[in-house]
């Protein structure tokens, strides 16, 4: 059976992706922490951010004003200001940082930074790496963790439940589906957002919640979970598959057409294609109510082919596994799930509402992105505010905070099958009640069915499994989510 090295650290990180890894390396080589990964460690929404990260990397033409401005703007002035000038401020900084590391954005033939400009943006200050800019940043990070003894990296490992004990928490785990349990006098959430609990989603199979239905549990506060973002471009293919689009293609001139092949942004905001990505969906789908159709398209074939092949080569080779040659033909789009803006609750150390816990990445809720995410402000974020948890961890370390023990614990896991439809059962749910538009009959059913598959997955006596905590997981969050669209 494959076990953690040790029992007790003084930090646990949930999550391998760039807030979890950011996070783990913005400790001393004295404290001791454990990273999890629930599948292998590529396997999460940072390795699969294509656009890049914005930041005010000079003030040639830019300032951190402007940056500040554009992400109010996008969120519907509903933002924390405070949270949203740290993390134009800092996170400069922080990218300089990952650089200094190994991760290489992409240089202009002046071998300067290349920036690009995506929707809501008023001037180019995003960085990236071709359009793989979040693997390229796992990447570097992963290995550099690697590199440092007292970090140790745990894949296909789950954390099934947290609970609190003195000075700290009792981590029930699965590794390689066998029980397990860990004791940490802190805890860094970093698991991602819910994206699975929708039939169409840009997430990968991580995303299911985990971390917001632990600190649910755990009686953290969770906060605008409802404020969900829907990607208005992933590929619509026939077989369902859905894979971002990255806002940099519409960045670089794209542009947006109906099922007549006709550009209609004008008809809805005068931003047109570079319009933040809420404003984008909603246009979709008015101009699918009234034409009748879900056929739209993305044309960027007038760019030449090589520029384009260069700077979109992971979106030029998916779209070419499903028959579309993007320097020649229209890219079919539709919106689908993306993001979350909610999530749980933290102060601007990082600190949920539960001592000792903290929550950085997607599923923490900072109050950066207001209503809206603005157009790679998530990467930034993931920086900035994992290394504003793990400086205010080192603080209490420093100041001599009790550290956990451990003591004889085990979890009994067996049970019988969960019924194979749970999780599709949740999907369709929230197709139904809230894609980009809520449908207040299908949010009140909604929300009784949920209330139901949650008594039976709390109330029978399933097998503790990773599949199992998942769907535990997706039907808490959308419970939560469908709760506040029938309040608002």
């Amino acid at each position: 059976m494959k076990t953690t090295k040790k029992e007790i650290y003084d930090v646990l990180v949930v999550g391998a992706g760039v807030a979890g890894c950011y996070g783990a390396l913005s400790f001393p080589d004295d404290v001791s922490v454990l990273v999890l990964s629930k599948y292998e460690r590529t396997v999460s929404n940072s390795n699969l951010a294509q656009g890049g990260v914005a930041a005010v990397l000079s003030f040639e033409n830019d300032s951190y004003d402007l940056h500040i401005n554009d992400t109010m703007i996008a969120g519907h002035h509903a933002n924390n200001i405070e949270t949203v000038d740290a993390l134009v401020h800092e996170g400069p900084d922080d990218v300089r940082r990952i650089m200094e590391y190994g991760v290489e954005f992409d240089k202009n033939e002046n071998g300067a930074l290349d920036k690009t400009r995506e929707g809501g943006h008023c001037r180019r200050r995003i960085v990236h790496h071709r359009d793989t800019t979040g693997a390229e940043m796992v990447r570097v990070l992963t290995a550099r963790v690697a590199e440092r003894e007292n970090i140790e990296l745990c894949e296909n490992t789950s954390l099934c439940a947290l609970a609190r004990v003195n000075s700290g928490f009792r981590a029930d785990l699965l590794i390689d589906g066998e029980a397990h349990s860990v004791f940490c006098s802190y805890c860094i959430l970093a698991t991602g957002g819910i994206g699975r609990i929708y039939r169409y989603t840009t997430n990968p199979k991580t995303a299911t919640g985990d971390g917001i239905r632990i600190a649910y549990e755990l009686g953290a506060s969770i906060k605008d979970l409802s404020y969900v973002q829907f990607h208005p471009t992933a590929f619509n293919s026939d077989d369902g598959e859905q894979f971002l689009i990255s806002e940099s293609v519409r960045g670089e001139g794209a542009y947006l057409l109906n099922t007549n092949k006709e550009r209609f942004m004008d008809r809805y905001d005068e931003r047109l294609e570079l319009a933040p990505r809420d404003v984008v969906s909603k246009s979709i789908i008015l101009e699918n109510r009234r034409t009748g159709s879900n056929h739209f398209y993305l044309d960027i074939s007038y760019k030449p082919a090589d520029y384009l092949l260069n700077r979109f080569p992971g979106i030029a080779e998916g779209c070419r596994q499903h028959g579309v040659d993007i320097t020649k033909d229209l890219i079919p789009i539709f919106p689908c799930q993306h993001y979350l803006m909610g999530g749980i609750e933290v102060d601007m150390d990082s600190r949920t509402t539960v001592p000792r816990l903290y929550a950085a990445g997607e599923c923490a809720n900072t109050g950066v992105h207001g209503k809206n995410r603005l157009a790679s402000n998530s990467l930034l974020e993931a920086l900035v505010f994992s290394r504003h948890a793990a400086e205010d961890i080192l603080r209490c370390i420093r100041a001599g905070y009790a550290k956990v023990s451990a003591h004889p614990y085990t979890r009994d896991i067996s049970g019988a099958p969960m019924p194979d439809n749970i999780k599709s059962e949740i999907q369709s749910i929230m197709q139904r009640a809230y894609f980009v538009f809520a449908d207040e009959s299908a949010v009140r059913t909604g929300i009784k069915q949920l209330e139901n598959i949650l008594k039976r997955l709390k109330g029978s006596k399933y097998a503790v499994t990773t599949e199992y905590c998942e769907a535990l997981s997706m039907a808490s969050a959308a419970y939560i989510i469908l709760k506040e669209v029938e309040e608002r």
